[in-house]
């Protein structure tokens, strides 16, 4: 015969409800949310312009490899485009689809070197100087500073104008040497602010060295700002590749977008009618450029409150204004 008592206590233990919590559940769901909330891969900013930057590594990639030569000029001239020839021929006979080809892989080189380039010296000029603080702080900011006054385009034209042979790795690493002090700028103030939080203290308390500290504590809450800053050199790079070798500054052993467009004007290619002498090139750098100003725009409303914040309140008017017409 069982006693009255423990079997109460053993209802008590099987009726404890196992679930949690209904405050704790809302919590998780809102954490949740607010984590899907700012993934950039739920924007469609976001993903047309992966789409558009993915296609075009991919024909650069891809397309060089079932093209003939694109210095060939085995072809006629001023042919339009055709079944033999997709997108026509130049004036001295060079297959069009080919050099557009060939000139997507040195654009995206000159772009992505340039770019490198400008990003690990902002880090240096930038992070380093707002971590150190202090005269150092204050010497690197000075050359930063100097920098960001002198026009970068102009500065790469006059040195670019005292090179006769220019490789495409020479004009990249001008390029990435003038166009790096607005985003040292940024980091310098963002590495500023982070270097007053707690964490970073206790590191600092906890005898952690200097470069351990910018790598664990104050690089990861860089990554998304880093991102923006290096898509934005990327496109810079590439316009900027593009605006030289339009101006015979570019290089002069490679093809690329900007020596194609070159090529066009000398050869006179607008008044001739043959458009597809210069329009695909033109094309293919306005969908690289739109494609990296997408995802631009999709990261900076993931690292910008304001931006983030914007359709929740957005939505929380029209609610608003709906509840309102329906109540009066």
């Amino acid at each position: 015969m069982s006693d009255p008592q423990n079997t109460a206590g053993l209802l008590s233990v099987e009726e404890t409800p196992t679930t949690a919590p209904a405050s704790t559940i809302a919590m998780a769901t809102q954490q949740g949310r607010k984590r899907r909330r700012i993934l950039p891969s739920t924007s469609p900013k976001f993903i047309v312009g992966s789409i558009l930057v993915i296609a075009t590594v991919l024909f650069a990639i891809i397309a060089p490899i079932f093209t003939q030569n694109p210095r060939s000029t085995a072809n006629p001239a001023l042919q339009a485009p055709s079944a033999e020839h997709w997108l026509g021929t130049t004036k001295l006979g060079n297959d069009m689809f080919a050099q557009l080809a060939i000139g997507a892989q040195g654009s995206l080189l000159v772009g992505l070197i340039a770019s490198v380039i400008a990003i690990v010296l902002s880090l240096v000029f930038g992070v380093l100087a707002g971590y150190l603080g202090g005269w150092r702080e204050d010497g690197l900011a000075l050359f930063t500073n100097v920098m960001l006054v002198i026009p970068a385009l102009p500065l790469v034209m006059v040195i670019a104008s005292f090179v006769p042979q220019r490789t495409w790795q020479l004009v990249a690493i001008f390029l990435g040497i003038t166009s790096w002090a607005g985003a040292a700028y940024v980091l310098r103030l963002q590495t500023r602010s982070l270097r007053t939080r707690d964490y970073v203290y206790a590191s600092k308390v906890a005898g952690e060295r200097s470069l351990r500290v910018i790598l664990v504590e104050i690089m990861p809450n860089l990554l998304p700002l880093l991102t923006a800053q290096f898509l934005f050199a990327l496109i810079f790079a590439i316009l900027g590749e593009a605006g030289l070798s339009y101006l015979g500054l570019g290089p002069t052993d490679s093809i690329t977008w900007g020596t194609i467009l070159n090529d066009a004007q000398s050869g006179q290619a607008l008044g001739r009618g043959a458009w597809w002498w210069f329009v695909p090139p033109g094309l293919m750098i306005a969908v690289i450029g739109a494609g990296l100003v997408l995802i631009n725009f999709a990261i900076d409303e993931v690292i910008n409150p304001k931006l983030r914040n914007a359709p929740d309140a957005a939505r929380r008017v029209r609610k608003a204004a709906k509840t309102k017409g329906v109540t009066a």
